[in-house]
């Protein structure tokens, strides 16, 4: 910066601009208010079919995300420039009061131009015959002493100026189209997070030069800023892609065998490099649009480090999938380099796909943790599980969902295949416990009905329970328990109440019940069941009987729909696991107690979400429920699911806890009894609904039991039984 640039320069301008960010800033806080609490709020409580359902509630969304997004950049463009406004007008004090002291000792300050000036002292005719030869009032000390000065208030200036520039080029180069959501409190904030990017990504490219203290530095640093837009742009770019992956290649060598503090550190620097890489493909930075296009590019690339003996390395899907698994992903950049692996691994067959990704493969081992990275759809499907758009377009097409299903036979990668298939189906994301589950899409439902086709096939289709998708499977019928009840009670489906776009639209009862079945072989699934069928059967109750209205009939047909409904879920998961264990083929009760015990944290947040802006379905007069019971719904379901993990003891029986045993009928028919018969009476309480209350208990008594033993007749008809 020129010496007069910062001494006269018109900040006023500036100024102005600042003042008018503000505004403007404030404007789009109202804007965003707006449109979170009345245009989002509106469009998710609204009856949405056909294209509407998908397109409008959508482009609804993201409109208002877009409102949220333009408040956050142009908050941060205002703080960014009220930073280097103030600066400079600070540097120009200080500036103007060196130049004043200097002319004080007789000195003079001259801009040269061009960034350069020169400070020398006055002289004056008169001393040129002064015999000491002085010819100035001022020693050279001094006027180095304000050169050095004047030269260090100039840097800084200069600094404050050129990293504003560069942290607002970046900031709105985020966003091709609409407005990032990068916030940064200060201009220093965002300058320090970009510097921090290019120290790391220098780093990076030198990995041999790393000790482990150098790692745990990196991480720390990565840590702190794994979520910023421009640290992760700025790494990975400046790194490149194939620097990327060279990277990890190397780690993953160098370290391979690591054991205690080595093994955490890896550990975590995985996890880190996993976050930074998912936060930056959201970037719409020219940079990082090719380095999205060239890291897939780079798949079939034989990546091997330095120090390597052998000429077989890692393909570079191998290495990107390997730092997929955490993390949500660009749902644009997850489409296409899925259709690249799931393009490859089809043309490999159900039963080749292990040779195609683990033949040759052997000692490769790119995650310090569970797997080893050899197969990347297993780090693909990971990465689909944090991403629930991009994993329902993963599995849209039938022919992909059943190869994927299919290859679970003879590879390890169920587990995860599960995890995306949950938040294809659900709409919530893997371990997100936060957000409300939107309602379920003609998609989505139409990916579950693939599924439960998959699985209600003969032979193969129930042994896909036990290839690591057991507990997954569980989780999905809990999500899916209004479609299910739909379609095991469609005469009296207006009673089940649903937000679905497509409640009817799981196949037909063979398939639900098939799949129920074979499910409930699992521990952890048959958890998932039990539980959402407690969870769905609380909240119809006290929605019904806290407003009789959702309802055109008497209250006794209500109650004995729903207890007829429990009784013939939970009934075909006993006699399910009954069966099973005749046949030998089930799982100790230990591991049952231990599943529910483990999912029930995990099905309390299921409570939130369980009845929130449900409706009856159109085909049974389509009234909206809107916000039912005064948005306290949720209550006695989570009575419910207090008293499945803590396991609440019968009254006036023995010692029995809740869903103990399989191996009586009996005791499992009377623990759904009592379930359904305490929630019942929970609703009554709670509401003040005026009904005798032993007379009530019996009608739900003697409907559960009609629906228990419904449950093994349809069992009979579907499936065959030892």
């Amino acid at each position: 910066m020129d010496l007069d640039a910062l001494r006269h320069g018109d900040f006023s301008k500036l100024g102005e601009a600042v003042t008018d960010w503000e505004q403007m800033t404030k404007k789009l806080a109202d804007l965003q208010k707006d449109a979170e609490s009345n245009l989002k709020a509106k469009a998710d409580t609204a009856k949405w079919a056909g294209v509407n359902a998908t397109v409008s509630r959508e482009f609804i969304a993201k409109t208002a995300a877009e409102f949220a997004d333009a408040h956050t950049q142009a908050d941060s463009v205002t703080k960014i420039l009220s930073d280097t406004h103030g600066e400079l007008i600070g540097y120009r004090t200080q500036v103007n009061d060196a130049i004043r002291r200097a002319t004080e000792q007789h000195l003079t300050v001259v801009d040269t131009g061009e960034g350069t000036f020169t400070v020398a002292g006055d002289t004056r005719p008169d001393w040129a015959s002064d015999p000491s030869g002085e010819t100035g009032a001022t020693d050279q000390k001094v006027v180095d002493a304000f050169r050095d000065e004047i030269q260090g208030i100039l840097a800084k200036a200069t600094q404050s100026d050129n990293s504003a520039a560069k942290v607002l080029r970046l900031l709105v180069d985020q966003a091709k189209y609409g407005f990032a959501d990068a916030s940064y409190a200060s201009r220093d904030e965002a300058a320090e997070a970009v510097a921090a990017a290019e120290k790391l990504a220098k780093m990076a490219k030198n990995p041999a030069d790393m000790s482990l203290d150098d790692i745990a530095d990196f991480n720390r640093t990565m840590e702190k800023y794994n979520g910023d837009a421009l640290f992760a742009e700025q790494f990975a770019t400046r790194l490149g892609p194939k620097g990327t992956l060279q990277f990890w290649t190397e780690m993953t060598s160098a370290h391979a065998g690591a054991r205690g503090t080595e093994l955490e550190t890896m550990k975590i620097l995985q996890n880190n490099l996993s976050l930074t890489l998912a936060t930056a493909s959201f970037s719409d930075s020219d940079a990082m649009q090719h380095w999205k296009k060239d890291l897939i590019a780079e798949r079939n690339t034989n990546f091997r480090a330095s120090d390597s003996f052998s000429p077989i390395g890692a393909l570079g899907s191998q290495v990107i999938s390997s730092l997929m698994r955490n993390g949500q992903y660009d749902t644009e950049f997850l489409d296409d380099y899925r259709k690249t692996l799931f393009k490859a691994d089809k043309a490999a067959g159900d039963a080749g796909t292990r040779d195609l990704w683990v033949k040759g493969y052997d000692a490769l081992d790119l995650v310090f943790g569970d797997g080893n990275g050899r197969d990347p759809l297993d780090g693909l499907f990971e990465g689909l599980s944090h991403n629930p758009e991009a994993a329902t377009h993963a599995f849209e097409s039938k022919s992909d969902l059943d190869h994927m299903l299919g290859t679970t036979v003879y590879t390890d990668r169920g587990k995860s295949l599960g995890h995306a298939l949950e938040a294809a189906v659900s709409g919530v994301a893997a371990g997100d416990s936060t957000s409300p589950a939107p309602p379920h899409s003609a998609t989505q439902v139409g990916i579950m009905a693939n599924i439960m086709s998959a699985v209600a096939q003969p032979g193969e289709g129930a042994s896909l329970v036990s290839k690591g998708l057991g507990d997954s499977f569980g989780n999905m019928a809990a999500s899916y328990m209004p479609e299910i009840s739909q379609k095991l009670g469609a005469e009296s489906g207006a009673v089940f109440l649903s937000n679905s776009e497509k409640p009817d639209g799981l196949g037909d009862v063979r398939d639900v019940t098939r799949f129920l079945s074979a499910v409930s072989s699992d521990p952890a699934g048959r958890a998932g069941i039990v539980y959402g069928e407690s969870i769905y059967t609380g909240n119809l109750l006290e929605a019904h009987l806290s407003d009789p209205s959702l309802f055109d009939g008497p209250r006794s047909q209500v109650l004995a729909d729903i207890g007829r409904n429990a009784g013939m879920i939970e009934g075909i998961v006993g006699h399910s696991a009954a069966d099973a264990e005749v046949s030998g083929a089930i799982k100790g009760e230990k591991d049952y107690n231990d599943a529910l015990k483990a999912k029930g944290d995990f099905a309390k947040t299921w409570v939130a979400i369980g009845l929130a802006n449900f409706s009856v379905p159109d085909a049974y007069g389509g009234a909206a429920m809107g916000a039912v019971g005064g948005g306290m719904l949720g209550a006695v379901a989570g009575s419910a699911v207090d008293r499945l993990l803590e396991g609440q003891e019968l009254k006036g029986a023995k010692d029995q806890a809740l869903y103990a045993s399989a191996k009586d009928l009996y005791e499992m028919r009377e623990s759904v009894n009592q379930q359904a018969q305490w929630s019942t009476l929970d609703s009554l309480d709670r509401h003040h609904v005026d009904l005798p209350r032993d007379g009530t208990a019996d009608l739900v008594r003697n409907a559960v039991n009609e629906g228990w033993d419904g449950a093994s007749e349809l069992l009979n008809r579907t499936k065959e039984r030892p």
